[in-house]
């Protein structure tokens, strides 16, 4: 499987993060291109991932918002003008806010939205438009969440944006399966990366019992979700457009 994404060029949003740095390593030791956006500066990515800061033709960083159509297609044109033709697309770029409706204010709900949704469709839909004038069959995948599909108290702008998230894969899917473009979601439960990894890192004994919620008893790692992308895009699943594979352990089955 690794042997196929061999010089194939991969656009990630979000990719400085825990989860989208995982993916980015993991199609680099696939031999792929990556072509990676994220909202810090250039010296900024490079004080968190040095890596970026090496002399390689094989990754490239940009200052992107996903939340401005504008920025997202500089970006996905100068990564065309780089590399040639784009083949994979991972929407990642997500942020949360932990507020109830009661305390959310409108600005928090607006930039919520903006980058979980509005930067999951123009980064999504810039590349299937791309596929579509190349004449490239690729392939999209969204970051989704878990809480997509079950009602989570405390997490009530992401829940809707990540659940309209799900719905614009299905519906992307439908669209563009005539140009062979595929496009799927994966929706994890509990992940050790960001503010989690942050907090269970000062307190383990969190983390212990966020993994006793789960039906498995396990929380996933960035690692595993890059796995899971790399199949996703692959030929193994060369049928399958408008999934939503949930990983989660479970978890959504005790939360409906």
């Amino acid at each position: 499987m690794i042997q196929e994404f061999k010089d194939k060029v991969v656009v990630i949003s979000g990719g400085l993060g825990d989860i989208g740095r995982a993916i980015a390593q993991a199609f680099l030791a696939a031999e792929a291109i990556v072509c990676i956006g994220d909202k810090s500066s250039m010296a900024e990515a490079i004080e968190r991932w040095p890596f970026l800061g090496e002399a390689t033709s094989r990754v490239s960083y940009h200052t992107v918002d996903v939340a401005d159509p504008l920025s997202v297609e500089t970006w996905i044109t100068d990564c065309r003008k780089l590399y040639g033709g784009i083949s994979i697309c991972i929407a990642n770029a997500a942020r949360v806010t932990l507020k109830k409706y009661s305390e959310i204010s409108n600005s928090e709900w607006k930039d919520e939205m903006g980058v979980n949704l509005d930067g999951a469709f123009f980064v999504a839909n810039t590349c299937a438009r791309a596929f579509v004038t190349d004449k490239i069959p690729g392939n999209i995948v969204f970051l989704g969440s878990w809480a997509a599909h079950a009602v989570h108290e405390n997490l009530p702008a992401y829940s809707v944006s990540k659940a309209a998230v799900r719905m614009l894969c299905q519906t992307m899917a439908l669209e563009y399966a005539a140009q062979g473009i595929r496009v799927n979601e994966i929706a994890p439960g509990y992940v050790n990366a960001g503010l989690s990894k942050v907090v269970w890192s000062k307190d383990p004994r969190l983390q212990t019992e966020a993994a006793a919620v789960v039906p498995l008893g396990t929380i996933l790692e960035s690692e595993e979700i890059a796995d899971q992308v790399l199949w996703m895009c692959s030929s193994a699943c060369r049928q399958m457009t408008g999934a939503s594979i949930v990983l989660d352990g479970g978890l959504s089955l005790i939360r409906p």
